[in-house]
């Protein structure tokens, strides 16, 4: 029988400190995102990058115009992620447009800005396409307006939470936006592996599996920070080093506890599926207990041929920073690429219904 609810309450870090209430987006400019690059372009090849900032249109409809302002197709423009409509976003796109001189390249902003409403930062060359995955994040700049608290009760009540983050982090749960309206992704996720929905669409199909996968990690999650397991290590983690991202096995809690709260190793949670790197001993208990309330079994997930991975389990926000302006509590800070700006926000605010008014980064 298939659950009748598919929408979580998640708990909160800080979930002991009162919240500032408040609403989110009432311009584009109160939600501002920069990405990080992963890499730079180099100054040759025969792709131009292109550094660029856009409100009012989505990342395929600039990916659109600029292949029409470069006469080549849509597949030879490409973007690391998708940014949102309703924001000023700042991102890189390469454009194919093979071996051309200093004056094209030179005279490359003032032509895309003649014919599309955005700023040009630079553009260069490099040898090779930008794909989906080549950013090490976003920087965010966010304001939450519409705040009936007193101006000294905001910066108290922010600045208490605000604190609280930059020592211990945040689960790394995935935003509501990748549910759909009352969980539908996910039902339609688990009809699929339970094969009583199917979908033609290849892509479609993998985004409501993901979906659902993504639902049973914030549940993990969320039961790790409700029996007080967010702020220690398990034996038997799988835990991820910050820097380089490498992962291995917690077999001595004690040995690694004080690089936990160093802020250089994470725990990760579970993206279910045949070949995730399964945690073992008191960990792999609770990845198992998750699985076992779930109505399918990994037997499901094989069928339908998703691996299963493992995700960074905590977020550290140590550059948290907080301002109060005439419209409202600006918060900036920089996350990681997959991971979602409520899981922040969402401390602060205290309000579950503002939460999928946040616009994210989307797969592209």
């Amino acid at each position: 029988m298939l659950e009748s609810n598919f929408e979580l309450t998640l708990p909160y870090v800080t979930g002991d400190l009162p919240g500032i209430g408040g609403a989110l987006r009432a311009t584009p400019d109160h939600f501002v995102v920069e990405e990080l690059p992963l890499y730079l372009p180099q100054g040759e090849g025969q792709h131009l990058y292109v550094r660029l900032t856009k409100v009012g249109l989505t990342t395929k409809e600039v990916q659109a115009r600029l292949a029409q302002i470069f006469g080549v197709g849509r597949g030879a423009v490409g973007f690391a992620g998708m940014k949102d409509k309703v924001a000023r976003t700042t991102q890189t796109f390469s454009i194919n447009v093979g071996f051309v001189d200093d004056r094209f390249v030179a005279d490359a902003p003032a032509r895309i800005q003649e014919q599309l409403p955005v700023e040009v930062h630079w553009c260069r060359l490099h040898r090779n396409k930008l794909k989906p995955g080549h950013l090490l994040g976003n920087r965010f700049r966010i304001t939450v307006t519409a705040l009936d608290l007193p101006v000294d009760e905001v910066q108290r009540r922010a600045e208490a939470i605000a604190e609280r983050l930059r020592q211990h982090g945040v689960p790394n749960y995935f935003g509501p936006q990748r549910f759909g309206p009352g969980g539908a992704n996910v039902r339609q996720g688990l009809e699929i592996l339970l094969g009583k929905r199917t979908k033609q669409d290849r892509w479609l199909r993998r985004f409501l599996i993901s979906s659902y996968q993504s639902y049973l990690c914030n549940r993990y999650l969320a039961r790790r920070l409700e029996r007080g397991a967010f702020h220690r290590l398990l034996t038997g983690d799988v835990a991820k080093k910050y820097d380089t991202g490498g992962m291995f096995q917690v077999e001595d809690v004690a040995a690694e506890q004080a690089r936990y709260e160093a802020q250089e190793i994470s725990f990760t949670a579970p993206i279910y599926g045949p070949k995730m790197w399964q945690a073992t001993d008191e960990a792999g208990a609770l990845e198992q207990e998750i699985l076992d309330e779930a109505e399918i079994t990994l037997e499901h997930l094989q069928r339908a041929r998703v691996e299963g991975t493992r995700r960074l389990g905590r977020l550290l926000v140590p550059d948290l920073q907080l301002s109060l302006q005439e419209d409202g509590l600006v918060v900036e800070f920089a996350l990681p690429k997959g991971a979602f700006a409520t899981t922040v926000l969402r401390e602060f605010m205290k309000n579950a219904a503002q939460e999928d008014a946040l616009p994210e980064e989307e797969e592209a």
